[in-house]
């Protein structure tokens, strides 16, 4: 059945070393925390045997359609921030490895309505969980001058974001803004004439990762990474973003989000939690960025529990 899976919905980045960094053991237990089209799990699904197991999460309804039917895979359609929780619910206290694709899939900025992309006329929406009360709708329309220049300056790391802000409150002071055309018009005159396209990416992925709580959701889910590997187990997390990559980067220095290094009381010595593997991410060849022009940023990170 996994031949039936959309080759359309995502192309997995970096999918080989994906694999080499979860050194899957075949009776190890998986989890995917980012399902998406399933490409990721259909390989790890090839590399496990008939008692191995993987869980895999996916918030997105629409991601449900490609679950293959294999009785070894368990699919949670949860956003991972609740990843312990389901793990106790299937049975798992804890696993031999996690994977994890933080990228939008194609899927979502193919499918216009869903209004993730600059290329498409739709409603302000921007939800990864079609049953979540927080649109972009809301957050252009309702979110104070403060709050809009935070995720601006943060999660889009736009350095006009003052003018860009008070471009919109001008236009939402006169009418709703709707859809993402009439987003676009609002804040034309400080789109720059020939980066318009980076310009507007950069505004939606703001929009976005506010929209789906990205940033907490992260740092939640890789707290309870460190809670759910055992001693030797995998964590192999793909970012495509500076804030999500320092996250994860922190995570596999110090075992914490925060990236504090706890010191032994006896020794003094840094407290480690986690053994890196490779002193640099991994990041696609050309030849990858050409076939699938996402995986440009992409940033791959394993590191061992210790």
């Amino acid at each position: 059945m996994m031949e039936m899976m959309s080759n359309h919905y995502h192309i997995p980045v970096l999918l080989q070393a994906c694999i080499q960094g979860l050194n899957i053991k075949p009776d190890g237990v998986y989890v995917d925390i980012t399902f998406g089209g399933g490409g990721h799990s259909k390989e790890i699904l090839k590399h496990l045997g008939p008692n191995g197991k993987l869980i895999a999460f996916d918030q997105d309804k629409d991601a449900a359609a490609n679950v293959p039917q294999d009785d070894r895979l368990i699919f949670v359609p949860q956003n991972f921030r609740f990843l312990k929780n389901y793990l106790r619910i299937n049975g798992f206290n804890s696993v031999d490895g996690i994977l994890g694709d933080l990228g939008v899939s194609s899927h979502q900025f193919d499918v216009a309505e869903r209004g993730f992309s600059i290329r498409f006329d739709s409603k302000l929406d921007m939800r990864m969980n079609q049953q979540s009360d927080l649109s972009a709708r809301e957050v252009i329309n309702n979110y104070d001058e403060k709050q809009l220049l935070f995720i601006f300056k943060n999660y889009g790391e736009i350095d006009n974001a003052f003018r860009l802000v008070k471009l919109i409150i001008e236009k939402r002071n006169e009418e709703t803004i709707e859809t993402t055309d009439d987003l676009k018009k609002a804040i034309k005159s400080c789109t720059p004439k020939f980066e318009e396209s980076r310009y507007l990416a950069k505004v939606f992925q703001a929009i976005r990762m506010e929209v789906n709580q990205e940033m907490e959701a992260l740092k939640e889910c890789l707290s309870q990474c460190v809670e759910v590997l055992k001693p030797g187990g995998r964590l192999v997390i793909m970012s495509y973003h500076s804030l999500e990559d320092r996250l994860v980067k922190n995570i596999m220095k110090t075992g914490n989000i925060e990236g504090i290094e706890e010191k032994d009381i006896v020794f003094g010595t840094s407290k480690k939690v986690f053994k890196l593997l490779g002193s640099k991410p991994i990041i696609p060849s050309e030849d990858e960025i050409k076939n699938n022009s996402r995986a440009r940023s992409a940033k791959l990170r394993v590191a061992e529990k210790i």
